[in-house]
C-alpha cells in the first residue's frame, strides 16, 4: 500500500515530466519558427509556407486585375490608379473571405433568377442583382440602423416605395416585394443622376448625399468623388462580387453545381379573410409553421388580420 507521502511524490514526478515534455515541444516549435519552419501534428518539420494538412503551397496569391471592367453597361475608368487600387482591394477581400463568398454563390443561385426577372421588367440593369449581396448576403438581416431584408430597406423608404410595414406584415422581409421596392427607388435615382453608377452609390448614401457631393466637388462621376470610406468602397464591392461570381475559377472557387441552392417550388394561396392561427392554417394546408415562415418571412406574427378588400398571397411548399 502506497503511503500519502509516496503518492504525493509520484504525482509531483508525473507533473514534472509533463512540464518537461511541454517545454521541449515548445522549444522545438520556437527553434523551427526561427528557421522558417513549422512542427506538424506528427512531430515532423516542414517549411512554414506549406499547408500542414495537405503539404501543398499556400493558395494566397495576388490576382491580375481584369483589363476592362464595367458596371451596368458603364465603363469603370481602370486608367485611374486609385480606381485600380480600390477594386484590387475589394477583389482580394472577397476572394479570401472564403466561407462568405461561397455562400453568396449558393444563395445567388436560388434567388438570382427571380430577381433578374423583376429587374428586367423594370428596365433596371441586370448588374443590380449583385447589390443585395453586399447589402445583406441575401439574408433577412436587420442592420444597426434598422434597415431590413435582402435590400436593407428602412421603414420610411419601404413605405415610400409601396411596401406594407405593420406589426403583422413587413414586406421588407419578402425578397420578391423588396426587389420590386428597390426597383422603384433605383428608377427615381436614375431620373435624378442619369447614370447607373451614381444610382448604385446613392443606394448607400442616399440621393441627397450623392447629389450634394457631386455638386460641391464640381464633378459628374462617382469615380472622381472624395467620399466617406463606406460609400467610397460601395460600388467597388458590388463590382468585385460580380467579377468573382462570373469568373469563380479564376479566383480559386470550385463550387460544384450540385452544392448550389436551387429555387424552391411553391404554390400560392389567396387569403382575403383574417387568420387567427397561422400554425393551424399551415397544418390545414398540408405543411407546418416552420415552412410557412420559411416561404413567407414577411409574416411577422402567428396570426394575420386582413382588412376588408385586402388580399394576400401566401406561399406554400409544393
Amino acid at each position: 500500500m502506497i503511503s500519502k507521502n509516496s503518492f504525493a511524490i509520484l504525482i509531483s514526478f508525473l507533473a514534472l515530466a509533463i512540464v518537461l515534455v511541454y517545454v521541449r515541444h515548445a522549444d522545438k516549435k520556437m527553434k523551427a519558427f526561427q528557421r522558417g519552419e513549422v512542427v506538424l501534428e506528427d512531430g515532423s518539420i516542414a517549411p512554414a509556407d506549406l499547408d500542414e494538412r495537405s503539404m501543398q503551397p499556400s493558395p494566397a496569391v495576388s490576382f491580375d486585375l481584369p483589363n476592362s471592367v464595367s458596371f451596368a453597361g458603364e465603363t469603370v475608368p481602370m486608367d485611374l490608379p486609385d480606381v485600380r487600387e480600390r477594386l484590387d482591394k475589394e477583389l482580394h477581400i472577397n476572394t479570401y473571405w472564403h466561407n462568405n463568398t461561397i455562400f453568396l454563390m449558393k444563395r445567388a443561385h436560388r434567388w438570382f433568377p427571380q430577381m433578374e426577372a423583376i429587374l428586367k421588367k423594370n428596365n433596371i440593369p441586370n448588374d443590380f442583382k449583385y447589390l443585395p449581396l453586399i447589402e445583406s448576403g441575401l439574408m433577412n438581416d436587420i442592420s444597426p440602423k434598422d434597415a431590413v431584408g435582402f435590400w436593407q430597406i428602412v421603414k420610411s423608404a419601404g413605405k415610400e416605395n409601396g411596401l406594407e410595414i405593420t406589426d403583422q406584415v413587413d414586406e421588407r422581409y419578402d425578397p420578391i416585394r423588396a426587389t420590386e421596392a428597390a426597383c422603384s427607388y433605383l428608377k427615381k435615382a436614375y431620373k435624378k443622376f442619369g447614370n447607373w453608377t451614381s444610382v448604385a452609390a446613392s443606394y448607400n448614401r442616399g440621393m441627397g448625399g450623392i447629389g450634394r457631393a457631386l455638386e460641391n466637388q464640381n464633378v459628374d462621376s462617382y469615380y472622381d468623388l472624395y467620399l466617406n470610406d463606406e460609400t467610397s468602397r460601395y460600388v467597388f464591392r458590388i463590382i468585385a462580387c460580380k467579377e468573382i461570381i462570373e469568373h469563380p475559377e479564376k479566383y480559386g472557387f470550385n463550387v460544384e453545381e450540385r452544392h448550389l441552392y436551387d429555387p424552391e417550388e411553391v404554390r400560392y394561396v389567396t387569403v382575403n379573410q383574417s387568420i387567427p392561427d397561422l400554425i393551424a392554417f399551415a397544418k390545414k394546408n398540408g405543411t407546418n409553421y416552420k415552412l410557412l415562415k420559411r416561404h413567407n418571412p414577411w409574416l411577422r406574427d402567428d396570426k394575420l388580420a386582413v382588412k376588408k378588400g385586402k388580399t394576400y398571397q401566401i406561399a406554400l411548399p409544393v
